[in-house]
C-alpha cells in the first residue's frame, strides 16, 4: 500500500465526526443508556464475518450502533460513582498517544513519551507538595496505583527485616501486619490480597469514615506486643498502615498528621489511597484536609477522577525509589540500557508493554497550570456544597455527611423510599446519581467530579431529586 492511499483518512475522519457529535450531545441527552448489553449483543455479535469492511465503514457502524448503549459520563449532570469527564487538551493528547503508537517502556526507544511522562511526574510532585525525591509511575488506574505502592512497601519492609524477597518469595517470610481504617476502599484489601499479605487488621473510624489515631496506636502496640511473645522472640514485625484521602461516601480525609506520627513511632510504612482526594493538596484553602499527608511513604491516585483525563491513568508515587524499582523492575538483555543511567518507565509500573498514559496528564497540567488545577478542584467542591445546601432544605431530604469535599450522601427517610427515589432519578435520566449503603442505611450518593458541572447542572440535579421524591410519595405524601 503506497503512502498516497492514505489508509487512515476515512477512519480518522469518521471517528472525529462521531466524537464531536457525541460530545456536543452531552448538555441535553438522556444520561443513562437507552439499550441494554443484552440487546446490543446481537448488534455486535453473531458469527465472525468472512469478509471485512472498509475502516471508515467499521467506525460508522461502531459509533452509530453503540450510541444507544452509551452513558453520558462526560456530562456535567453525571454524578455517579467518582468518575470525571475529560479535559479537551487531555482528550486530544490521548488521540495522539494512540496515533503515535509508542510502547513507553524504555527511554532509549521512546524518548519523547518517556520525557513527557517524566516531566508530568515532576509537576505532580510539585503540585501536590509530595517529596521531591519520590518516584512516579503511571498505572492503569487507582487500583493498580495502590497495588504498586503496596508492592514497594512489601519489598522494603521485608528487606529491612533481613528477608530477600526477590530470591525467597513470601514462603517463610516475616509476616507483614497490615492496618486499615474501617471505611477504607475495598481495593486496598484487593491489593493486599494480590500481594499475598492477607486480611488486614481493621481500625475503627469515626462517623465520617476517618481513622481513629488513638485506636491505630493501640492496634500497632498490640502487634508489637504479640510479636515480642512469639516463638522466635523477634522484636519488631514489619508494619504497614493504609490511610485514605477522600472517603467514598463522605469525602472525609483521615487525620494524617496524627496518624502518620503514630505509624512512624512504630516503624510502619504508610500508604495513602488518594484516588480522588489527593488533589485537594493543590488548593490552598483546602490545606487542612491533606495536612501532613506528605509524611507518608507512598500514595496512589487516579488522574481520571479529579484531574479529568481519559481512563487508563492511575498514578503511584513512592518516596523510596529503590523500593519501587526493586518491586516492579526487571533486567533483560533485549532492553537497551540508557546511556544517561536514568531509570526506565517500566521499572515503576506492573507492565512492560503499555500506552503512554502519562501524556494526557502532562497535557492536562500544561493546559491548566497550577492555578487552573486549583480552580478546577475548587469548582467541584463548590458545586458539591451548593447541592448539599439546596437539597437539605427540601422536605424529606437528609444530608448524612459533613460536605467538605466533593461527595454528598443523602437519604429520604426509610430505605425503601431512598431506593425508590434513586431508581426514579435514574429512570428519568436528567441526571445520574448512584445508590449505595452507608452506616446501615441505603443512601443516594452524589459525586461531583466533572470539570463541566456548572450552576445550571446543579439546578437540574436539585429539580430532578425534588420531582423524583414527589413522584415516589404520590399525592398523599406530597
Amino acid at each position: 500500500m503506497s503512502a498516497g492511499d492514505e489508509p487512515f483518512r476515512d477512519a480518522l475522519d469518521a471517528a472525529a465526526r462521531h466524537a464531536r457529535e457525541w460530545l456536543e450531545s452531552q448538555p441535553t441527552r438522556h444520561v443513562g443508556p437507552r439499550a441494554t448489553a443484552g440487546e446490543l449483543d446481537a448488534v455486535f455479535g453473531g458469527p465472525m464475518p468472512g469478509n471485512g469492511l472498509p475502516a471508515g465503514d467499521v467506525i460508522d457502524y461502531l459509533a452509530t450502533n453503540a450510541e444507544p448503549g452509551l452513558m453520558a459520563m462526560p456530562s456535567g449532570r453525571f454524578f455517579g460513582w467518582v468518575i470525571g469527564g475529560t479535559l479537551p487538551a487531555a482528550m486530544a493528547a490521548d488521540w495522539l498517544v494512540s496515533a503515535w503508537d509508542q510502547n513507553t517502556c524504555v527511554r532509549f526507544a521512546t524518548p519523547a513519551t518517556a520525557a513527557i511522562e517524566g516531566s508530568a511526574g515532576k509537576w505532580l510532585l510539585e503540585l501536590l507538595d509530595l517529596p521531591a525525591e519520590s518516584d512516579v509511575g503511571f498505572t492503569t488506574g487507582a487500583t493498580m496505583a495502590n497495588f504498586t505502592g503496596l508492592a514497594a512497601a512489601r519489598w522494603r519492609l521485608l528487606a529491612d527485616a533481613g528477608w530477600d524477597f526477590d530470591s525467597d518469595g513470601l514462603a517463610g517470610a516475616p509476616r507483614i501486619h497490615c492496618f486499615v481504617g474501617q471505611e477504607r476502599h475495598d481495593t486496598i484489601d484487593l491489593g493486599l490480597r494480590y500481594l499475598g499479605l492477607g486480611r488486614p487488621t481493621v481500625v475503627p473510624s469515626d462517623g465520617q469514615g476517618r481513622i481513629n489515631p488513638a485506636e491505630l496506636d493501640c492496634a500497632l502496640d498490640r502487634a508489637l506486643v504479640s510479636a515480642s511473645h512469639g516463638a522466635d522472640g523477634s522484636s519488631r514485625p514489619p508494619l504497614l498502615v493504609c490511610l485514605q484521602a477522600g472517603n467514598l461516601h463522605s469525602g472525609a480525609f483521615d487525620p494524617f498528621l496524627e496518624s502518620i506520627t503514630v505509624a512512624r513511632s512504630h516503624g510502619a510504612w504508610v500508604h495513602v489511597d488518594g484516588a480522588f482526594g489527593l488533589w485537594a493538596a493543590a488548593v490552598p484553602e483546602l490545606a487542612a484536609l491533606t495536612a501532613g499527608v506528605q509524611g507518608a511513604d507512598s500514595w496512589g491516585t487516579d488522574a481520571h477522577k479529579t484531574l479529568n483525563v481519559p481512563y487508563d491513568c492511575g498514578i503511584v508515587v513512592v518516596r523510596d525509589a529503590r523500593a519501587l524499582r526493586s518491586a516492579m523492575g526487571l533486567h533483560a538483555s533485549y532492553l537497551v540500557q540508557n546511556a544517561d543511567g536514568a531509570a526506565d518507565p517500566f521499572e515503576a509500573v506492573p507492565e512492560l508493554s503499555r500506552r503512554a498514559r502519562g501524556v494526557p496528564v502532562w497535557a492536562a497540567l500544561k493546559s491548566l497550570g497550577r492555578d487552573g488545577v486549583a480552580a478546577q478542584v475548587r469548582n467541584l467542591v463548590s458545586r458539591a456544597s451548593q447541592l448539599a445546601q439546596r437539597l437539605s432544605v427540601l422536605d424529606g431530604v437528609e444530608i448524612l455527611n459533613d460536605v467538605q469535599y466533593t461527595q454528598v450522601s443523602l437519604a429520604f427517610g426509610d430505605d425503601a423510599t431512598t431506593r425508590a427515589v434513586t431508581a426514579r432519578i435514574i429512570e428519568d435520566g436528567l441526571v445520574w446519581m448512584s445508590g449505595s449503603r452507608w452506616h446501615g442505611r441505603d443512601v443516594l450518593r452524589i459525586s461531583v467530579s466533572n470539570w463541566t458541572t456548572d450552576e445550571s447542572d446543579v439546578d437540574t440535579a436539585v429539580d430532578a431529586v425534588r420531582k423524583a421524591l414527589a413522584a415516589v410519595r404520590g399525592p398523599e405524601g406530597a
